[in-house]
């Protein structure tokens, strides 16, 4: 019989994360572990607003599932208790971790994939003013692969302040859903002039149609309006890209099958996460392998992360060691 726990935990944020709807001094994660005699299973997961989720309905999902789990439900069976979101999202990962440690293998072999390696990963900027972005860009401007958050109102302005500071590096930009068509047909070419490759999300979910008129001269991504693979192929022809979060999909077992079926259908793939520990980042990593895009910086923009965490060297982010996952 296997004993299942679940906790809330608050993490610190270094400074304040803020994207267009909101802003972040520190971000409440859910932890669920899974002890089966003297192995330990755990996932971590980030309550999300947007997404209808709180940390209280979280952690109900959780505990109306716990009968079940202790009697054995395995990751298959897991979709048809739970809908796809944060709560089935740590305990699919619970479960891998636990199938690892007690099999004596690790997830990526679990999973039949190829050994897993280093992966540059992008870093965020939050939205700001220029004049702090300049700061901030000038910094970060040996990083490979920068991030940038947009609002709407000043966002030309921000992606000129960082390309300005940061001639050399990749950039992507991120609207979450901030813009209008008007801000679309306004910013586009410009932001494709400063050499900006990709832009996530211009609109809000349920106005992607609006993308089958409008000319793209840069690669456009799905975020918010792209959870599981049952959007996928609504989405085709509208976005070139989508972003696989296991908060969104609902763990490491539908991300998985959701790259295969995005890279069939002629997507390239952008493996992302929510503002999170390392605990969150270990499973999504094995998703990442090969990806176009790896946005996996959640514990570069915390103030602090737990132990045996992910192992970063600059922008490079190094396989999970076993005792934090997998």
């Amino acid at each position: 019989m296997r004993q299942i726990t679940a906790r809330r935990e608050s993490w610190p944020v270094r400074g304040v994360f803020r994207i267009s709807r909101s802003s972040h001094a520190e971000i409440t994660v859910i932890v669920v572990e899974i002890q089966e005699g003297s192995t330990l299973g755990r996932g971590e997961c980030r309550p999300y607003g947007r997404y209808g989720e709180t940390p209280e309905g979280v952690m109900g999902a959780i505990e109306a599932i716990t009968p079940q789990l202790a009697a054995g439900l395995d990751r298959d069976g897991l979709a048809d208790h739970l809908p796809p979101g944060a709560a089935r999202n740590a305990i699919d990962c619970a479960l891998w971790d636990l199938a690892a440690k007690r099999n004596g293998q690790p997830v990526w072999e679990l999973a039949g994939l190829a050994p897993p390696r280093p992966l540059t990963t992008a870093f965020t900027l939050s939205v700001d003013t220029p004049a702090n972005l300049l700061r901030a860009a000038t910094t970060h401007a040996w990083r490979p692969l920068l991030k940038l958050k947009l609002a709407g109102e000043g966002d030309l302005e921000r992606v000129a302040a960082v390309r300005a500071a940061a001639p050399r590096a990749h950039l992507i930009v991120d609207a979450n859903e901030a813009w209008s068509r008007g801000d679309y047909e306004r910013l586009v070419p410009e932001l494709a002039r400063l050499g900006v490759e990709l832009l996530e999300q211009p609109f809000a979910a349920g106005s992607d149609q609006w993308l089958a008129t409008l000319p793209r001269p840069l690669a456009v991504c799905a975020d918010e309006s792209c959870h599981d693979g049952r959007d996928l192929v609504r989405l085709r022809g509208l976005y070139d890209t989508v972003n696989i979060k296991l908060d969104k999909a609902g763990g490491l077992t539908e991300a998985l099958r959701m790259r295969v079926l995005a890279e069939e259908l002629g997507f390239s793939v952008m493996v992302g996460c929510m503002l999170a520990t390392s605990l969150a980042m270990a499973p999504a990593f094995f998703v990442a392998q090969g990806a176009r895009y790896t946005d996996l910086d959640g514990p570069l923009l915390l103030a602090m992360d737990r132990q045996a965490g992910m192992r970063f060297e600059g922008s490079r982010i190094f396989p999970p060691d076993r005792a934090l996952w997998g």
